[in-house]
Order: structure tokens, then C-alpha cells, then sequence
């Protein structure tokens, strides 16, 4: 299955070389899971604060059992402070 990866603000510094913007498309098998998914990109877990995949907000324990499918997008951010 394909499936596209965005990593936002400064997690997009963890994109392989030569990605587009904040994305990249990869190939994985069909049912992978979030946490599977994400794992190539050696993410510190403490800075995947908000995922979602298709816009849906999947919580941190759900994460290892949300299977994703073609055409499926999961958008990761880091936690943002501000004032």
C-alpha cells in the first residue's frame, strides 16, 4: 500500500534526504500500523505529540494497533508552545 507521511515544524528535519516540503510517500504492507509506520523515521516519541491519520486524531495507545491503508495520510506534530 502507499500512504503519504507529513511531519510538521521541526520533525520534518527527520524526513529522508530529497523529500518534498513536509512530505514523503512510501510503500508499506497493507494493514502496517501507525506506530510501524512511523518507526523508520526514528521520531523521538516524546515529540510525536499530535497524529492523525486522515484528519483523525489517534491517541498514543492506539497507536500500535491502528492499521493503516492505501491512500491513507498520517500527519505528525510536535508539541508547540507559545505565549
Amino acid at each position: 500500500m502507499r500512504l503519504t507521511v507529513k511531519l510538521y515544524a521541526t520533525l520534518s528535519d527527520y524526513l529522508p534526504p530529497g523529500s518534498k516540503s513536509n512530505r514523503v510517500d512510501i510503500d508499506l504492507a497493507e494493514g502496517t500500523t501507525v506506530s510501524a509506520a512511523l518507526q523508520p523515521f526514528s521520531l523521538p516519541t516524546r515529540l510525536t505529540h499530535l497524529v492523525l491519520v486522515n484528519g483523525t486524531f489517534i491517541p498514543t495507545d492506539e497507536r500500535p494497533l491502528t492499521a493503516l491503508h492505501d491512500g491513507d495520510v498520517l500527519a505528525v506534530w510536535p508539541p508547540i508552545a507559545g505565549g
